[in-house]
């Protein structure tokens, strides 16, 4: 197996092993999780959601969480992210970074953007993109992830693409990629043929969505953990859907484990899965993210429970495709 340059020690030994913070909703003022704006107040400013984010990021680090994940398209959280580490003090070796490239926020903290944001999969991105994130995230960045790759991108293909992501390989950055759409599994199982131009392997990591609605990438996920890549999951709560917001798939899940909040259910489903590393709360305030550590308690056996939740891909997709930023 292939050296894995991720180096987890610091979430491994933390109190909240396991889970992670995403930043998507906590960096711009809109987002497509359901209630996302009775969250973080109507349309705040950047001064206000900056308080929001630390508030989050500050309880998630009193709590253990060691692992945060952010990305150029979420805003300002990467600013944001920056900001809390230098003003706390938080020592490089003691935290863990994700961050990812490909996307450009375009919304200009416009709620009501017609388009939030725009995918650029190109070497030029990637050489601007990485020193937005130096300039912002700097010497605490341990991996850096190719946000939303598929195979139609033809990102995994790209040869500038990989070269400069070898070039950043060589200096002791983490290499990963995120998925996305009902094809996630191919798109997992083609990155793991991509080398770099040593030959050795070139992604560390894989992030993918993984949920009781949408569980189609567990076997490719599977195959990404044998072959020694690690696995975060992201939209573990389909972007609040696995939540109380929705009763009826809450009540379902309540039946899983009672006495347990559904968003901790649907996040300890994720966390029991074989392959996965990490699962990553997307929460934007800090009552939702103690609800969802509390996925750590839950002792129910939630192995297969997928199996009565799963939508098909297809549809799942659709479905999330027609969200509201809000």
């Amino acid at each position: 197996m292939v050296h894995n340059r991720l180096d987890l020690t610091a979430v491994d030994a933390a109190p909240a092993a396991g889970i992670g913070l995403g930043t998507a909703a906590l960096g711009r003022p809109a987002y497509i999780t359901l209630g996302h704006a009775a969250d973080i107040g109507d349309h705040p400013d950047e001064t206000e959601l900056e308080a929001v984010a630390w508030a989050v990021l500050d309880a998630a680090w009193e709590r253990g969480v060691r692992y945060f994940d952010a990305a150029r398209s979420y805003g300002k959280a990467e600013v944001f992210l920056g900001r809390w580490l230098s003003s706390r003090a938080v020592e490089p070796g003691a935290v863990v970074i994700g961050s990812k490239w490909g996307y450009r926020y375009t919304a200009d903290w416009d709620p009501t953007a017609t388009v939030h944001e725009i995918k650029d999969l190109t070497r030029p991105t990637f050489d601007r993109q990485r020193a937005e994130t130096e300039a912002t995230i700097g010497r605490h960045l341990n991996l850096y992830q190719i946000h939303s790759a598929t195979l139609e991108s033809g990102v995994l293909d790209d040869a500038d693409v990989v070269a400069g992501l070898t070039a950043l390989a060589a200096t002791g950055v983490a290499i990963g990629l995120s998925t996305t759409g009902p094809d996630q599994s191919a798109t997992i199982r083609r990155a793991l043929a991509v080398r770099t131009l040593d030959g050795d392997r070139l992604f560390d990591t894989v992030q993918a969505t993984w949920n009781l609605l949408e569980p189609s990438a567990g076997a490719a996920l599977q195959e990404a953990a044998d072959a020694g890549l690690l696995v975060i999951v992201k939209e573990a709560l389909a972007n609040g859907r696995l939540t109380s917001r929705e009763p009826r798939l809450a009540g379902r899940l309540a039946t899983l484990a009672p006495g347990s909040p559904p968003d901790a259910i649907a996040l300890a489903a994720a966390l029991q899965q074989p392959w996965s590393t990490i699962v990553l709360s997307g929460a934007a305030t800090t009552e939702h993210l103690e609800s969802n550590l509390a996925a750590l308690t839950v002792t129910a056996d939630l192995s297969g429970s997928e199996t009565g939740f799963a939508e098909a891909a297809m549809e799942y997709w659709e479905s999330r495709s027609r969200l509201a930023w809000t």
